[in-house]
């Protein structure tokens, strides 16, 4: 088993305890003692950089509706869940105060370019360091976006597959990091990275079993809806 340090990231925020993608879960998250936390962020029709996973509201609140089509005040007046409120980005920068790495995940198309535009201003107005920034997607064009606007902070690949290449992709991306899904983490897919300079990242891993087996594998950091079991 690997001894290393495993960056613990709380995946949005402390999901299994309090609502996801909320000041209250990120707060929690924080409370918990996590290295990083993990968060969606979506561009609503307004402009906004909201923080929040489904492309539609309705699983997660009590409004009706597409992210993209609805403007933001109408979305700060659901139920994230209790009462808390859907955040906007700037918000949860405001809360986490450059105390941890904040994993942003790109939702929505054309994010890339807001998000960088927002970065800059926390870094060059609020003296956040550039290595507290991870920016990640599904959206690897996206990704790509993102890196060509801001070159110096990193970017994590995600993915839920095996390519038969392993790890390229992310490295042809520049990425930091490649995010990978606990059910397609393997001990090939780790070394492999590695031998690329990646680390690697483990999404969501809350079971004892699972949490030990991503550790004897050598990965670099774990996603969990139950941070403090890390």
């Amino acid at each position: 088993m690997s001894n290393k340090a495993i960056i613990k990231i709380g995946h949005r925020g402390a999901k299994g305890y309090i609502a996801e993608n909320t000041l209250e879960s990120f707060a929690k998250a924080m409370e918990l003692g996590v290295d990083a936390i993990e968060l969606d962020v979506q561009v609503c029709k307004s402009g906004e950089l909201v923080v929040f996973h489904d492309h539609r509201v309705e699983r997660l609140t009590n409004g009706i509706g597409r992210i993209e089509d609805l403007e933001y005040k109408y979305l700060k007046k659901l139920d994230a869940g209790n009462g808390a409120i859907i955040p906007t980005l700037e918000q949860v920068l405001d809360l986490i105060d450059n105390k941890v790495i904040v994993n942003i995940e790109l939702k929505s198309k054309n994010s890339a370019k807001e998000v960088a535009k927002l970065i800059e201003l926390y870094i060059n107005k609020h003296n956040w360091k550039k290595t507290n920034f991870l920016i990640s997607s599904f959206d690897h064009i996206e990704l790509l976006q993102f890196k060509k606007l801001s070159p110096e902070i990193n970017i994590g690949a995600l993915t839920a597959s095996i390519p038969t290449n392993y790890a390229l992709f992310a490295e042809n991306l520049g990425a930091y990091s490649i995010n990978i899904s606990l059910e397609f983490t393997n001990q090939a897919y780790v070394d492999d990275a590695h031998k690329r300079g990646l680390k690697v990242f483990v999404y969501t891993v809350n079971h004892p079993k699972d949490i030990a087996y991503c550790k004897a594998i050598g990965v670099d950091g774990i996603f969990s809806d139950f941070p403090d079991r890390l």
